[in-house]
């Protein structure tokens, strides 16, 4: 059968998903048609031509655009002489994307419902979608084509990934989060994880609707940022730490000045006074490494209403909490851990990190002293992420820092019809040392916030 014939044929979604690389980049004999022999040729006579041109500094996006199509239609050569025009066009520009773009991985970029992709080498993709990981048929051409993808992308925020420096983690244009690891260290090939940047940030409402909170610990958390307190978010691996913590910042008044340090760059503030630094790895000379702690120091003599750390993991915890007790409230940060006790104990662990020689005691009175607040988020088995504890920091008893549960989840409630948890986060009746503190602000919250209303209309709203 001749190759329009084909396409003719083919001219459904699958079709062009194959096109685009969804079957092509499967080594899947039936997937080995002339069409996709067409599209795998052209691509790597281009990579050889081009080559280092891809990555010119000095050509900008429009230029590099304008290159690649140039180059494309003499790459396809006679080969595409079959084909009409329409289908050169369209198989020109899936050539054009795949090569400009991110490959295989481009189509789930641009697919809203998915938030994370996962590249294990170049056999196997999977993505999350509604919390739940999805095993894909794409694939990617070869592990050099994968390798390509992953330059492009760190080469992009000058950064860079080889055998000296096998780990990298970057960002995309648009703010999404990457990670990426190469052998010698990923055994199988190289490993991408994307971390997708939502275009549109969650706001409060948003959360609740989603059942990730509750009204009530929408005003609690509302409060607790407008009167400063000191806030620890805590939860595990994607939990959704950083969409609270950029809810959580969206509370603080427009007036104050406000210091953003991260790893890679992912909190959207729309205050007007903000400032958004970002760490830098060493070169290739092992130097010009800046670091979340030097970041974090600095950052002290900038004059800062507010300073929030995107993430503690390291000798910075110890300059942080310093901060937090020589007059800079209402400064926010996320830690790793599995319940708000465990938050407590990395961070004293992070502490030692530094290298500082202090008793564990002194490190406890300045972590209980810090921080007045800990919201923990939870991955739940449904796939939904939802606020599962909220606990005040409240001192010392002997060498152990208390704390005591404001609101917890109510696992009891069992499941609705539709398979998702039914409960919902509830007043422990205790209530805080640091109402009384908000008061004193004219800070007020509803009437019976720290009860144990019912809360049943609220598990009503609270689901999706």
């Amino acid at each position: 059968m001749k190759l329009n014939e084909r396409l003719r044929l083919k001219h459904s979604e699958e079709a062009l998903q194959a096109a685009r690389g969804d079957v092509t980049e499967s080594r899947d004999p039936e997937h080995n048609d002339p069409l996709a022999q067409l599209k795998v040729r052209t691509q790597e006579a281009l990579f050889a031509k081009l080559g280092a041109r891809l990555y010119d500094p000095s050509l900008s996006a429009d230029e590099l655009q304008r290159f690649v199509a140039d180059e494309i239609a003499g790459a396809m050569g006679a080969d595409a002489s079959a084909l009409t025009d329409e289908e050169r066009r369209v198989l020109a520009s899936q050539i054009r994307d795949d090569i400009l773009g991110y490959g295989p991985v481009q189509m789930y970029l641009d697919d809203p419902t998915v938030t994370e992709i996962m590249v294990n080498a170049e056999e196997s993709i999977y993505i999350e979608r509604d919390g739940k990981l999805i095993a894909t048929d794409t694939r990617f051409m070869s592990r050099q084509h994968l390798r390509r993808v992953i330059d492009r992308i760190v080469t992009g925020v000058g950064r860079r990934v080889d055998e000296s420096s096998p780990m990298v983690d970057a960002r995309l244009a648009d703010g999404s989060r990457v990670n990426a690891i190469i052998p010698p260290l990923s055994v199988d090939g190289p490993i991408l994880t994307i971390r997708k940047f939502a275009h549109d940030p969650f706001q409060v409402q948003d959360l609740i609707e989603m059942g990730s909170m509750t009204r009530l610990v929408a005003d609690l958390c509302e409060a607790a940022v407008q009167g400063k307190l000191n806030i620890m978010v805590s939860g595990g691996t994607g939990t959704g730490k950083t969409t609270l913590l950029n809810v959580l910042s969206g509370f603080i008044p427009d007036d104050e000045r406000i210091v953003t340090i991260e790893d890679a760059v992912e909190l959207q503030l729309h205050q007007r006074h903000v400032i958004r630094l970002e760490s830098r790895p060493s070169n290739v000379e092992g130097r010009g490494e800046v670091s979340i702690r030097d970041l974090v120091r600095n950052s002290l003599r900038m004059r800062p209403d507010r300073i929030i750390v995107g993430e503690a993991r390291g000798g910075e915890a110890l300059d942080m909490l310093q901060a937090m007790n020589t007059g800079h409230e209402g400064s926010l940060t996320t830690v790793h851990a599995n319940t708000p006790r465990d938050a407590l104990s990395r961070l004293e662990t992070m502490v030692l990190m530094a290298g500082v020689d202090l008793p564990s005691r002194a490190i406890r009175e300045q972590i209980s002293s810090a921080f007045d607040l800990i919201v923990h988020i939870t991955r739940m088995r449904d796939g939904s992420r939802r606020i599962t504890d909220i606990a005040e920091v409240v001192g010392m008893e002997g060498d152990t820092i208390t704390i005591q549960e404001i609101f917890t989840f109510d696992y009891k409630a069992g499941f609705d019809e539709d398979g998702r948890f039914a409960g919902v986060i509830r007043p422990t009746g205790i209530r805080p040392r640091f109402s009384e503190h908000l008061k004193d602000l004219g800070i007020e919250l509803p009437a019976g916030v720290f009860g144990a209303p019912d809360l049943s209309s609220l598990t009503k709203k609270g689901r999706k």
